[in-house]
């Protein structure tokens, strides 16, 4: 059976998942995540896309992408080939690596893109075993950049986008932006405020 196309459109941003294969480790470690990180500035050469969040977790990745040029399964499509060609090729492994084809999901309205954003970088915390007690902790994720208020390091990420989504009485700032996800991890109400918010715009 032919695959089903997956929606596209290139103004608005995805939430994106890849599992590793039964949930297995798809990152070892740092050198790992490194390579992730050339793969994505090579595909970015290829097919330019803009990531405002990501986080990297051992047995999967989040990233908050969109793809203005091409649809997205061609930039996700060259991310895990290359991604998985270096992996199969350093550990000897045969199979499929991944899980399946990548989640994605659109995320059209900006409330919703601080929450799904929030939602990302409280992985490294929101585990059954949090892996740090600070979301700022985690060194694979960007919300550590946005804590910092860090130059992007990489052309494909732009750090000002969310900040300038956030609603009052946040500063549009990454101090704003970084108190927002702390505050969204605790307080239901605002996550019941973000969503009104969302259905205005």
């Amino acid at each position: 059976m032919a695959r089903i196309n997956r929606k596209w459109d290139p103004n608005c941003f995805d939430h994106v998942v890849m599992r590793g294969n039964n949930r297995q480790n798809i990152f070892s470690n740092k050198m790992d995540i490194a390579v992730l990180f050339r793969t994505l500035q090579y595909t970015n050469t290829k097919h330019p896309f803009s990531l405002i969040a990501y986080c990297i977790m051992n047995n999967h990745f989040h990233l908050l992408i969109r793809s203005p040029e091409v649809p997205l399964g061609k930039v996700m499509g060259l991310i895990n080939k290359q991604y998985s060609n270096y992996y199969k090729k350093k550990y000897n492994y045969t199979g499929f690596l991944y899980e399946s084809r990548y989640f994605a999901r659109m995320v059209p309205e900006p409330g919703a893109l601080l929450s799904v954003s929030a939602y990302i970088h409280q992985n490294p915390v929101a585990t059954k075993k949090p892996i740090v007690e600070r979301m700022e902790n985690y060194p694979h994720s960007s919300f550590r950049l946005y804590h910092r208020k860090t130059d992007t390091p990489y052309p494909f990420l732009d750090l000002t986008i969310l900040p300038s989504l956030l609603p009052d009485p946040y500063h549009k700032t990454p101090e704003g932006y970084t108190q927002f996800c702390r505050d969204y991890q605790q307080n239901e109400e605002l996550k019941k405020y973000i969503k009104a918010s969302s259905l205005k715009q």
